[in-house]
């Protein structure tokens, strides 16, 4: 009886400990994954968090390219979608689905995590705010919508457009595999706002270019204010339903129903393809431009302090012969646009080791680019 009283009076001593230290999402971490059967984040996981519906009405089906799934991909493109453990990858040529192929028992129904590719969507959002006037310009401050900002060092400096470029000057680990940083408290955690308004700047805004999720996370608190509505609801009317998207998504929330803007789209891979197409085509759906042209550039024009590699929300290749830019997930989300040759690729799936050699952009997804337009042009 005494070693159990001990054990018992252990046990719960360490989780008063953890909740008093701040890490009681750890709690729900664990429960998400290793009682899953899972080491990490995953595409699927959507069903266990709150979300916000992203409603779809008017559903429209990609026209089908003549030629579509008549070409088999080669061994090298295979082994690579095979080895990096892809759930799907799907072409699309001259706005027709080229190429559509699922692995592992995902079908064109499934919808999977978006992760990081939702921060490009945070930034849409972002321009069709500013396109409708619900901020004054680019350079309008956090400071302007939350107070608190103004007496933060630094804080009171920091523009929307520091945050869309990944310039905030925010002190802030991109660390996804540490449970103890701010990545682990925002996905796993009850409040949003918590995990991002606690944290101090550690630069000047603006000076320099560090990816990190707590930027587009402010950025959406910044829209949240000026829209007064929910992100989610927003970009159902403004872009859902315009691309005719062909099902409902859905948006992971904390607590308090603030969507998790830096990630957690859960959608089907011919409707992130929508998007893609959505940016080859200039922000435009037909004749209607549901994305004003002036921010479609500044979101695929790299900038000085990224060295070049990132826009607003998009990651960006033109040092590659065939210049591209792209939608950028954790564990290899992509939504890839190759403007000269009128494509688009999307690629969903759990490469749970993927290599970032190329200046902090995926080998992969240059590969998928040269060996995809090599295939079918």
């Amino acid at each position: 009886m005494t070693i159990l009283f001990y054990f018992i009076a252990f046990i719960a001593i360490s989780v008063a400990l953890v909740y008093f230290l701040g890490y009681a999402y750890l709690f729900s971490g664990i429960s998400k994954t290793y009682l899953r059967g899972k080491s990490s984040a995953n595409i699927d996981d959507g069903k266990f968090f709150r979300s916000n519906l992203i409603a779809t009405t008017s559903p429209k089906s990609w026209e089908e390219d003549p030629e579509l799934n008549k070409k088999e991909l080669p061994k090298n493109i295979s082994d690579d979608l095979l080895h990096s453990n892809t759930a799907s990858f799907l072409v699309i040529k001259n706005r027709n689905l080229l190429h559509e192929q699922y692995f592992k028992g995902y079908t064109s129904l499934s919808k999977t995590n978006s992760f990081s590719m939702a921060k490009a969507i945070t930034v849409m959002l972002f321009g069709k705010a500013l396109e409708e006037g619900k901020f004054k310009n680019i350079d309008e401050k956090l400071s302007d919508f939350y107070d608190e900002f103004k007496t933060k060092p630094f804080g009171k400096d920091l523009t929307l457009k520091n945050l869309a470029q990944m310039e905030s000057g925010l002190d802030w680990d991109e660390n996804y595999k540490n449970p103890f940083l701010p990545n682990a408290k925002a996905y796993y955690g009850r409040s949003l706002m918590k995990a991002t308004f606690s944290r101090k700047f550690k630069e000047k805004p603006g000076e320099r270019f560090e990816y990190q999720s707590g930027s587009t996370q402010l950025l959406g608190f910044a829209l949240k204010k000026a829209l007064n509505q929910s992100l989610s609801s927003y970009l159902s009317e403004k872009f859902w339903i315009p691309l005719g998207m062909e099902q409902n998504a859905d948006w992971s929330i904390d607590e308090s129903g603030m969507e998790k803007t830096y990630c957690c789209i859960h959608s089907n891979s011919r409707d992130f393809a929508k998007l893609g197409q959505l940016f080859l085509d200039d922000g435009k759906v037909g004749d209607e431009q549901i994305l004003n042209l002036d921010f479609v550039e500044k979101m695929r024009t790299p900038t000085e302090k990224s060295d070049n590699i990132y826009g607003m929300g998009f990651w960006i290749n033109n040092d590659n012969p065939i210049k591209h830019y792209y939608f950028l997930g954790l564990q290899g989300q992509y939504i890839i646009m190759i403007p000269e040759h009128k494509m688009v690729i999307v690629r969903t799936g759990s490469y749970n080791n993927l290599p970032k050699t190329d200046r902090g952009r995926p080998d992969q997804v240059k590969f998928l680019v040269n060996e995809t337009v090599k295939l079918f042009s």
